[in-house]
């Protein structure tokens, strides 16, 4: 778990304190995916500063470097990446913190994900011009990433290609199967038209995305396991 590149992308997804003057950081980055660091000083010493003060925070691009051969790496050095991306406040914050919670809860440490990388980077970025479009394309990203992926063009069970007209059933350890018994509860239940946009990422209707945050949402909550994803409570 040495580092060998002098720095790497990464992002800041959670902090806390640890003893008198350091940092334990969950960070995220493009190279080792998730891993812990300790942030030596970071709160500073009395009479002096640290010389990491101010730049470990989350949702800003940074460049770090860190050495160690355990669990728990020692951070050398964090710089600005000069990424432009928007400041989250409000709802948007809220919404960060939600990406930040899902990447905690679902990805093991030490295994990369350059590709969920980016995709998080474009969702920060995205958030300002359309919050629920950019948390949906994220969390489907996601979900495939896991080895997740969801079938949104045919029934898992026949193969056969969905119809628009059709009501389908969600089932978590199988997929989307057609629904055929109208008693069954509506929170699982999706009409083929709204996957299949879903699958071409045609979101042409509120209803299409109100469908996808319910549709994921089921997929997330069969990997999270019981997992709580408190940031959930905010978002509208």
């Amino acid at each position: 778990m040495l580092s060998t590149d002098p720095l790497q992308a990464a992002y800041i997804l959670h902090t806390r304190p640890y003893r008198d003057t350091s940092l334990l950081i969950d960070a995220f980055t493009i190279s080792q995916g998730r891993i812990n660091l300790i942030a030596k000083g970071a709160r500073g010493v009395r009479g002096k500063k640290s010389r990491f003060k101010g730049s470990l925070q989350a949702f800003v691009p940074l460049l770090l470097s860190w050495r160690g051969k355990t669990d728990l790496m020692n951070l050398l050095n964090a710089e600005p990446n000069p990424i432009l991306l928007p400041h989250l406040t409000g709802k948007l914050l809220v919404c960060g913190l939600y990406l930040n919670e899902l990447l905690i809860r679902l990805l093991y440490r030490y295994d990369p994900y350059p590709q969920l990388f980016q995709a998080y980077q474009t969702a920060l970025c995205s958030l300002p011009d359309n919050p629920a479009l950019a948390l949906r394309l994220f969390e489907k990203k996601l979900l495939a990433e896991l080895g997740y992926a969801l079938y949104l063009n045919k029934d898992s069970l026949t193969n056969q290609a969905l119809l628009p007209h059709q009501s389908y059933q969600f089932i978590p350890s199988q997929g989307l199967v057609v629904c055929l018994n109208n008693s069954l509860p509506k929170q699982s239940i999706f009409s083929g038209a709204s996957l299949l946009a879903m699958h071409h990422e045609s979101w042409d209707t509120p209803t299409h995305l109100l469908d996808a945050k319910r549709l994921f949402r089921l997929a997330l909550n069969y990997l999270l396991e019981g997992k709580a994803i408190r940031s959930r409570e905010l978002l509208v």
